[in-house]
């Protein structure tokens, strides 16, 4: 299958730089993967979506604020976008400067871009491959210098500076566990009211952790996406969460993920057929042809053009009923990607997620 074949025109406009005022008031946009059916919804009537005996599974990583400023020693300006923590006083990096740090090189971080440095600093002490192993041994932890002076990583589409509102917004409310350098988007719609309305209803919950990396925002560059090679995130999957999936299923409920990360979660713990507890690195990769195995329905948010993600919703709904439903949304004038509005999907044939 082609890379082009997950291809569609999408207007600027429609990229949302800004939340709306009230999280649960983005739109929703319904489709039935067994019948192509679209329907126009807003996110506060989810409710009306779910059964009595459902399970919600929500991904409970925190965002950190992993883009950092700094400088070199000779002046230089770089960027840093933490991708993971890895000690106290250890991370794995992306660093964007005019030109490449070598080991040994100091960094002195600074509050703002372009700002004076705060009497923080980073060494950088070797490479992995793309990635650049940082160390604030000496100082702070690393954690502690984000808090001081770090940003939220807001995506690259987001053509503006984090501003204080994002600290807030881009996190769900449920949010616990620090790793993520991106939000697991479609939790962003869910308030305590709607949990509390939707816990009302007899419908269960549980969690997952996924630490989204900034790969999530890694492009597809062969043509052929079989020979794309899927970035690595850490992942969470204890054992209650596989004891609410067996439950969900054996009373003939439905479970149903809360975001792309959730759906990754739930079926890297599911490779073995049966769901078990897993933690560790995935890097599963899934596009049309995959058989999900503990996934009914799924929460999620718009997705780039030619992504792995827009290629993850079309294995489960289809790739002519996800491209059909994603022209439908541009027509109707949705909002986008990370701030933007949400869909609900259901599966093309109900056997495929059985």
């Amino acid at each position: 299958m082609l890379r082009s074949d997950f291809h569609f025109e999408l207007p600027d406009e429609l990229i949302a730089q800004y939340p709306l005022p009230e999280r649960s008031a983005s739109r929703l946009l319904c489709l039935d993967g067994a019948s192509g059916a679209i329907d126009h919804r807003h996110f506060s009537q989810l409710p009306s979506l779910l059964r009595e005996g459902d399970l919600l599974v929500f991904n409970d990583t925190r965002v950190i604020p992993a883009r950092l400023w700094g400088q070199k020693e000779t002046g230089g300006k770089l960027e840093i976008l933490v991708e993971r923590l890895t000690g106290t006083h250890t991370a794995l990096a992306h660093i964007r400067s005019s030109k490449s740090p070598k080991p040994g090189t100091r960094i002195l971080l600074t509050p703002e871009q372009g700002a004076e440095p705060c009497g923080l600093e980073l060494t950088v002490t070797g490479r992995d491959d793309a990635l650049f192993l940082l160390s604030s041994e000496g100082g702070p932890a690393l954690s502690q210098m984000m808090r001081e002076v770090g940003h939220m990583p807001l995506p690259p589409y987001i053509e503006r500076s984090d501003e204080a509102a994002d600290q807030e917004r881009y996190q769900t409310v449920f949010a616990a566990r620090e790793g993520a350098v991106a939000a697991p988007t479609a939790g962003l719609h869910f308030t305590d009211a709607l949990l509390n309305e939707i816990a009302t209803m007899g419908v269960q919950r549980c969690t997952v952790t996924l630490h989204v990396g900034a790969g999530t925002f890694q492009p597809v560059r062969a043509d052929n996406i079989e020979d794309h090679r899927m970035h690595s995130e850490y992942i969470e999957v204890d054992e209650a969460a596989c004891a609410a999936v067996r439950e969900t299923r054996a009373r003939g409920g439905r479970v149903i993920a809360v975001g792309t990360t959730a759906v990754r979660s739930l079926e890297s713990a599911s490779q073995g057929g049966e769901i078990a507890p897993f933690t560790g690195d995935t890097d599963i990769f899934i596009y049309p042809g995959y058989r999900f195995r503990s996934v009914d329905a799924m929460v999620t948010n718009f997705h780039l053009p030619e992504s792995t993600l827009l290629m993850l919703v079309s294995a489960f709904a289809g790739r002519e009923p996800i491209m059909a439903a994603y022209a439908a949304a541009v027509a109707e004038r949705y909002r986008f990607f990370s701030y933007g509005d949400a869909m609900f999907i259901t599966p093309a044939n109900a056997q495929e997620s059985a």
